[in-house]
């Protein structure tokens, strides 16, 4: 099952890549990005003069009010503009010291476009978009999904930076931030090429994980599965993902224990697996956080232990039942 999810993990990451850079849809190319990219504070830049090696301009660092000081020209108001035009005003200012002037600008470190990605990503922190980008391109730049990521990815951004190009958007309580979600199923496979929006700068990019259904006691695999793109799965899947009943089990004394929320007594649901196995009575489905337990003929109680065990597993702290 691992080596199931890491395929579909790498195969989902070279959707991503495929759909942002090769595949031609709405993401920009490296290029591209540079020369769209408008300078901002944070951003550190070089300047060199073709063919004046004698003229040495240290690299700096534009401002939080958006001026950099450099040597020979003083301060020049730099955000805003592209490295071309930074280029034409630095030379504009060194006319009076150089005859034409022929100007370079790059950028050496970005620091004016921060996006935070959080969540079920394999590299969850902030990144600079360097320019135009896309949320799969975003994506692409946290090294994509884990497997345990769930199929709604949240975009939240500045009311000040503009409208989100989706339906679903969303105003929060403060009045300050947007809010609005895509599917990851939808945005990886390109059935919703809508959702593949341009990220903005300082917008907050979330991936919930998958709520998960446990599967503890007689089985080859205990453990919690995530849901990903389905809502619920039945019995017999959840049997299927835990690699199958263990010899010795009592599949005919199963037990779903189900809880209705925070704080409320699980109810504990009787289930013949035995039967199901043989065709004799119908699958059953599980919803979010349920716990089926397949007991041995040892087992003796079944309950909020097995609840308590499944909210540990949860936290990386597993409880073996006998």
């Amino acid at each position: 099952m691992n080596s199931i999810i890491q395929a579909r993990t790498i195969v989902s990451l070279g959707m991503l890549l495929c759909m942002s850079v090769a595949c031609g849809q709405t993401g920009s190319t490296p290029d591209a990005s540079r020369m769209n990219y408008l300078l901002g504070p944070g951003d550190k830049i070089i300047v060199s003069l073709r063919d004046r090696k004698e003229i040495e301009i240290r690299p700096a660092v534009i401002g939080a009010d958006g001026t950099v000081d450099l040597q020979y020209t003083g301060k020049i108001q730099a955000a805003g503009l592209s490295t071309e035009q930074m280029a034409r005003e630095v030379e504009s200012k060194l006319l009076r010291i150089i005859q034409a002037p022929k100007v370079t600008v790059e950028v050496s470190e970005y620091g004016s476009q921060p996006v935070s990605i959080l969540g079920a990503v394999n590299r969850p922190g902030v990144q600079q978009l360097k320019g135009g980008r896309s949320l799969i391109e975003v994506l692409s730049m946290a090294e994509g999904l884990k497997p345990e990521a769930g199929n709604v990815i949240k975009i939240t951004r500045l009311k000040s930076s503009g409208a989100i190009p989706l339906k679903n958007v969303e105003v929060d309580a403060t009045g300050q931030f947007t809010t609005a979600e895509v599917s990851a199923k939808g945005l990886m496979d390109a059935s919703m090429p809508e959702a593949n929006i341009q990220i903005r700068p300082h917008d907050v990019i979330t991936v919930p994980r998958a709520q998960l259904v446990y599967v503890l006691g007689k089985v080859h695999k205990s453990g919690g599965f995530p849901l990903a793109e389905r809502e619920s799965i039945t019995v017999l899947q959840a049997i299927s993902l835990a690699e199958g009943i263990e010899p010795g089990a009592q599949p005919q004394n199963a037990r779903i224990l189900r809880s209705s929320g925070p704080g409320s007594t699980p109810v504990e649901l009787p289930v013949d697996v035995k039967k199901m196995l043989a065709k004799a009575g119908p699958d059953q489905p599980l919803l979010p956080n349920d716990i089926l337990f397949i007991p041995s003929s040892t087992t003796k109680t079944v309950g909020l232990r097995i609840l308590e065990t499944g909210l540990q597993m949860a936290t990386g702290v597993a409880v073996l039942l006998k």
